[in-house]
């Protein structure tokens, strides 16, 4: 299903907030299955004055990372999860393709694969363009939030 989620309701679902919320919008869910975000990678991000001077390039774990906030956003709207913590918990055969450059849109998917009680895994995707340029399995769990 279309959806145009921004920062504001992304914030609502997850506990992750600048610099570390890694996700623009949210543009696509499916029954807490499927879901697809977008990350405008800008010239002036946080992780390009050290990555690297003269060839900014986006460092692949916040590839990584920015495909497990999709995943959160994804799973944690479902009002049986809401509230509940997301924590990795592996990367799997993750191969990343082509460098993510400053102007480039991602677009992140993610597709659930299996849960079993608060631990799930799922295969994500990031391309720009249409061109593919991270993929892999991450598994998570979905933990109580201590604070409520």
């Amino acid at each position: 299903m279309d959806v145009n989620l921004g920062a504001d309701e992304i914030e609502r679902i997850i506990p992750h907030r600048y610099p570390f919320l890694l996700v623009d919008q949210i543009v696509e869910i499916e029954d807490g299955a499927h879901g697809v975000g977008i990350k405008n990678v800008t010239a002036n991000e946080w992780f390009f004055e050290g990555h690297f001077p003269g060839n900014r390039v986006m460092p692949g774990v916040l590839i990584v990372e920015a495909l497990a906030q999709v995943a959160a956003v994804t799973l944690l709207r479902d009002v049986d999860q809401a509230g509940k913590i997301p924590m990795f918990g592996g990367i799997e055969k993750m191969r990343f393709r082509r460098p993510v450059l400053p102007g480039d849109q991602l677009r992140l998917s993610f597709k659930l694969e299996r849960m079993r009680g608060p631990v799930g895994r799922g295969a994500v995707e990031a391309s720009v363009a249409g061109n593919v340029v991270a993929d892999g399995t991450i598994s998570f769990a979905l933990v109580e939030n201590p604070s409520g």
